[in-house]
């Protein structure tokens, strides 16, 4: 009879993947620590992220319990080797992506936890289009890829337990029970840390009740809706002069625009929209799709940036706090926040009256002034009283936008929009629904706005071109795509020769 060779004792393998300032280095602290309290050997080394949110740190930790050595010192290992870990521990949604594309997450071994909660990364928002990952996408391939899966918004039960993200993943790794130490052992750790410990204590509880399924977990990426968007403005019935399926994104719009200027500015935009709505109602499908495209692009064109908007937005008391939470302010601690503002003659003509801002822009004695003050521009502290005064009151201008230069064209330019949109509808249901989603090039200020401009210009000047020809929403699909290809504009230039448009 054959005797089995014992299988040697084996390493307990976890890598943690965490952003800067997410505690991700506080976890793998207190995993060792709760390790070498349990009589384990343990060991753990980090690579750190390159910046700008193209990757996450890595911590790797091998935990070996001590009564297995057998008087030997283990081998352990410095990296993460793909097949080979047992428990991934994510701080957020692309993280968790990341490591499964690496390949440290496989489904004969691997526990995955991660926070569903996103926060983009660069590559998402540096995109002319919407550049965002589908998230229930990255969730499917986790779930398959892992041998277990446990995912929740982590960041949300910081949040509420006003405390770090690490406390809650610390929770989730407890709760999953991968590992082999009771909750008290945790909890322990914790307490010797001897730092937030209440706070900390209460994420991890919540954490643990959401891995166990004590408490129900939410598997949706959190967002944060803007204040009472469900709530229609009194001076406007939306839920009756327009379609259920377009009320939601109405009431957004209504929204964003009473405060990016003022309830009449607001009004403006319904009374713009229910000639789309008619339209919509009397050719279009029965998805209303017309109506709420064009909803979204005419409140995104209505509350263009410009430089009130920037300064009223760097003033908010909303900020302030936004970045005291993001930089986890502790008390005692002095908080300095640095504008670096580099405005052009054209962004400063833009604001003032329509008739200053055009003679500033022509070759002369005033231009050369401005130019010469703003040349190397500026670096405002709106925490000092000066700087805070400074852009507070650029942000009072609001008044005066109605009569800048930047909003007389803004407002030809979507008049405009909206009386093509009026003219092609009747005929051509699809092409008038492409077209709506073409304002989409319009988007962002200086440059970006420039180059948007143009390119829309080009594409809607051979709308008529198009009208001519079979298929010509698809063809306009595609030149919008193109044009959201890259910002050269190669990828349109190609793509109108390839139409014969030339």
């Amino acid at each position: 009879m054959t005797m089995e060779k014992a299988r040697p004792a084996r390493s307990i393998r976890i890598a943690i993947l965490a952003m800067g300032g997410e505690g991700g280095g506080v976890l793998a602290d207190w995993i060792v620590d709760l390790a070498e309290h349990a009589n384990h050997i343990a060991q753990t080394t980090s690579v750190p992220g390159v910046a700008q949110r193209t990757g996450a740190t890595i911590y790797y930790l091998e935990l070996f319990d001590r009564t297995l050595t057998e008087g030997r010192a283990p081998v352990l290992a410095m990296t993460p080797v793909p097949g080979d870990v047992d428990i991934v521990i994510a701080s957020e949604l692309m993280e968790a992506g990341r490591a499964v594309q690496r390949g440290i997450v496989t489904p004969d071994r691997t526990l995955l936890i991660a926070s569903t909660h996103r926060v983009f990364a660069m590559s998402e928002r540096i995109t002319l289009s919407d550049g965002r990952v589908d998230a229930p996408a990255v969730l499917d391939a986790c779930r398959t890829a892992a041998q277990r899966f446990i995912g929740f918004d982590m960041a949300a039960i910081a949040e509420r337990s006003g405390s770090v993200i690490s406390a809650a993943m610390f929770g989730a790794l407890a709760g999953s029970g991968a590992l082999p130490f009771s909750r008290g052992q945790f909890e322990a750790t914790i307490a010797r840390g001897k730092v937030g410990v209440v706070a900390s204590t209460r994420a991890f509880a919540a954490a643990f009740d959401a891995a166990t399924g004590a408490a129900e977990p939410s598997l949706a990426p959190s967002s944060k809706p803007g204040a009472a968007a469900n709530e229609a403005p009194a001076h406007q019935d939306i839920s009756v002069a327009f379609a259920a399926a377009a009320v939601p994104m109405i009431r957004t719009g209504v929204e964003r625009l009473t405060d990016y200027q003022d309830d009449a500015y607001a009004r403006l935009y319904v009374e713009r929209l229910k000639p789309i709505a008619d339209l919509d109602r009397r050719f279009g499908d029965g998805s209303h799709r017309l109506l709420i495209e064009t909803a979204r692009q005419l409140a995104l064109g209505m509350a263009y940036e410009d430089t009130i908007r920037v300064a009223d937005l760097k003033t908010r008391a909303s900020r302030f706090d936004r970045v005291r939470e993001e930089v986890k302010l502790k008390d005692g601690q002095i908080l300095q926040i640095a504008e670096y503002l580099h405005p052009r003659v054209q962004e400063i003509a833009e604001t003032v009256p329509a008739s200053l801002g055009r003679m500033m822009l022509r070759r002369g004695p005033l231009r050369w002034l401005v130019e010469r003050l703003t040349t190397k521009g500026r670096v405002v502290t709106t925490t000092s009283l000066s700087g805070f005064i400074l852009l507070y009151l650029l942000s009072r201008m609001k008044p005066l936008r109605r009569r800048s230069l930047r909003f007389a064209e803004e407002q030809r330019h979507l008049e405009s929009w909206l009386s093509q949109l009026s003219a092609i509808a009747p005929r051509d249901y699809q092409l008038a629904l492409e077209l709506a989603e073409c304002r989409n090039l319009v988007k962002g200020y200086g440059d970006t706005h420039a180059r948007g401009r143009a390119n829309y210009a080009r594409i809607v000047e051979l709308v008529a071109k198009l009208r001519e020809r079979p298929q010509p929403a698809k063809a306009l699909a595609d030149l919008r795509r193109a044009a959201l290809a890259d910002e050269s504009g190669a990828r349109l230039n190609e793509t109108i020769a390839e139409l014969g448009l030339r």
